[in-house]
């Protein structure tokens, strides 16, 4: 965005009419086009034009904008050969009248510089030349250096509306053999709005990033959509292949301060700018954004140096062993491979980093399932089973990362449409990827209630994260009976127990959300976070009360844990319009005698064989001073009887 003309005095020996520079391509001549916004508009249109062109390769990674040079008339002039199949060659491609060169975005540079791929012309749009004569590749400097260093004849479109975008994003006009001045606006492009599926999704992936982490944004809605939802972080960076309209209004509140980065710490770090005249202006010499080729941005080498680099992606399909499909629809190409494998092998190798793919659980108006049995005939697996980590639908995240065939399967049924998870299941148990009696799932399957998971505070200050049982807690489950020690064992199932085998965890795992209900406690969100306690209700349709039984590990007794769960379990029961809870507790287990005589509902007590027997309608909240004396007359008799120590665990009937 040039002040004077100056430039066009000191460099007139180079400055040609875009028909005279069009006529130096010869026939044959392979020809590079810049990127995305960075596609010289003035000069495509008259390639399109051009009468003494034919059997010229027209390559290039993603246009945006016009592009007569795709139409119908055009095609036995023009071999297009796509590095990402956008809207405008994707049928093309699709009907064999174009080509698609799957390759990661960080390997394309070394294409050109090694001469696999001859550059004979590269086309180009800059900035106006700077008082030093350099230009900036502006808004694109994906490819543009490889492609300019290796070119026979460099053209370029000198947009006096191309930003002036630093860092490492200059070309000096000498070294442009030709220049067309040009005055036109960039192309705009913003993602589509997100509906409220994007939404969930989104939200979903936020809680995913910790403050502190360095983002890379894909391209789509979905990772669009997620910025949005990063407003309440703190110290966030950016170093992504596609900077987009979303991260404005987060530089300028301060979330993205970019100060905890480890490489270019204080910069933005990207090689495409794609968005509105907004975004366009803001970068427009702006020492934050800081310009850097793709053999930068995207080699998973630099990405990996980020700390907690965290990359969000979306993808198409994945299959039922982690396989992530993003670049085709079965047997037709779509896209590309792009950013997707570059910053998911960085993301995984970073310290804390977080690769995630994010996906709508449908297709075409939710009748195709997004999580499938196998992959589509020629669908691409961009990233591999043994590369994925996070996989986020609007139902769900799916940790995979050193699963077994069985738990990601079951992960990723536990995140797939409801109407959908039955299929998954019995297609799975056809593979044998899962137990043969695994628990089958109803036709109507339960909608996870994540409106249930929160924060809590224990007594002595600690946090600790409360949430709904999954599916896949089975191994958490196992974990959590071989740290009992025996008197909890005894105090929670009435006997002695050496083991639990699978058979007899899945009885836990049978919960519907309604009338069987379990909520576990856990030391944190991570994937693999130690539980303290599981609070469980099933309901007796004769009478609409639920037994309930509590297990609180012996570590974890003492701090309060059993309250909180049976205050929540409580209010879940209430809203699931059951009218009450029943309970038998040893006589000497003081701790959960007293969570359920303090619960703040009345308390009938009944003494048989050492064994109190409990109803607790949820009918009027009792004071404080009536739940403490209650219980304190309770637990006196049961001390008197057998001064056993007290723990905080409750059998149901059922057991």
């Amino acid at each position: 965005m040039s002040d004077a003309d100056d430039w066009k005095e000191h460099f007139a020996d180079r400055i040609k009419s875009v028909e005279d520079a069009v006529r130096l391509i010869k026939p044959g001549d392979r020809i590079v086009l810049g990127s995305c916004a960075g596609m010289p508009q003035t000069i495509v249109e008259q390639l399109a034009r051009a009468r003494n062109l034919s059997d010229n390769e027209i390559v290039h990674f993603l246009t945006l904008g016009a592009a007569p040079e795709v139409d119908d008339g055009y095609w036995k002039k023009f071999r297009h050969n796509a590095f990402y199949i956008g809207s405008h060659v994707r049928d093309a491609v699709a009907q064999g009248q174009a080509d698609y060169t799957p390759v990661s975005l960080s390997d394309i540079p070394d294409l050109f510089r090694s001469g696999s791929i001859r550059v004979d012309v590269a086309l180009i749009s800059v900035s106006p030349p700077d008082k030093h004569g350099y230009c900036s590749f502006g808004v694109s400097n994906g490819i543009e250096k490889s492609v300019t260093d290796s070119a026979r004849l460099v053209v370029a479109e000198v947009n006096e509306q191309m930003p002036r975008v630093l860092g490492a994003c200059a070309i000096h006009a000498s070294k442009i053999d030709v220049l067309v001045p040009a005055d036109h606006p960039l192309p705009e492009e913003l993602p589509k709005e997100p509906d409220e599926v994007a939404k969930r999704i989104a939200r979903k992936v936020a809680t995913l990033v910790e403050n502190g982490s360095t983002l890379q944004i894909g391209a789509g809605t979905i990772p669009n959509a997620v910025l949005k939802y990063l407003d309440h972080h703190k110290n966030l960076g950016i170093h992504t292949c596609v900077l987009s309209d979303g991260v404005v209004p987060l530089i300028k509140s301060g979330v993205i301060t970019n100060d905890l980065k480890t490489l270019e710490r204080g910069k933005v770090v990207a090689c495409l700018v794609i968005g509105s005249r907004e975004l366009y202006e803001f970068v427009d010499d702006n020492p934050i954004i800081e310009s850097q080729p793709t053999e930068f941005v995207n080699d998973p080498f630099v990405i990996a140096q980020q700390h907690q680099m965290c990359s969000i992606n979306s993808a198409f399909e994945v299959d039922l062993t982690g396989q992530v499909c993003a670049d085709s629809l079965g047997l037709a190409f779509y896209s590309g491979v792009g950013s997707h494998a570059d910053f998911t092998a960085g993301a995984a190798r970073s310290g804390g980093g977080k690769p995630i793919v994010a996906l709508r659980s449908t297709a075409q108006n939710g009748t195709i399932s997004r999580i499938v049995p196998v992959l589509k005939q020629g669908a691409g697996v961009v990233t591999s089973r043994s590369e994925v980590r996070y996989v986020v639908t609007e139902y769900g995240v799916a940790y995979l990362h050193g699963k077994s065939v069985r738990e990601r399967t079951l992960a990723l049924i536990q995140v797939a449409h409801p109407k959908f998870r039955p299929w998954l299941l019995s297609e799975a148990k056809a593979r044998h990827l899962v137990y043969s009696d695994q628990l089958e799932l109803p036709i109507r399957a339960p909608v996870y209630p994540e409106d249930i998971e929160e924060w809590i505070t224990l007594k002595d200050g600690s946090p600790a994260f409360m949430r709904p049982l999954k599916l896949t807690d089975e191994p958490l489950l196992r974990e959590v009976f071989y740290r009992l020690s025996p008197e909890s064992i005894h105090s929670r199932f009435f006997r002695i127990m050496s083991a639990m085998p699978h058979e007899k965890l899945q009885e836990f795992l049978r919960v519907d959300y309604e009338s069987d209900m379990a909520i576990v406690v856990l030391t944190d969100t991570s994937e693999n976070a130690p539980v303290m306690a599981v609070a469980h209700y099933r309901l007796e349709p004769r009478t609409n009360f639920a037994d309930a039984a509590f297990l609180v590990c012996d570590d974890w007794q003492r701090k309060g844990v059993g309250t909180q769960l049976m205050r929540r379990l409580a209010d879940v029961a209430r809203r699931n319009g059951i009218l009450g809870f029943t309970a038998d507790v040893l006589h000497g287990n003081h701790g959960m005698l007293q969570v359920f005589h303090r619960c703040g509902y009345p308390v009938e007590s009944e003494l048989a064989d050492g064994v109190y027997s409990l109803r607790i309608p949820f009918i009027e909240k009792v004071d404080e001073r009536t739940a403490r004396d209650a219980n304190a007359g309770t637990a006196g008799a049961a001390q008197a009887m057998r001064g056993a120590p007290a723990r905080p665990d409750a059998r149901p009937r059922s057991d």
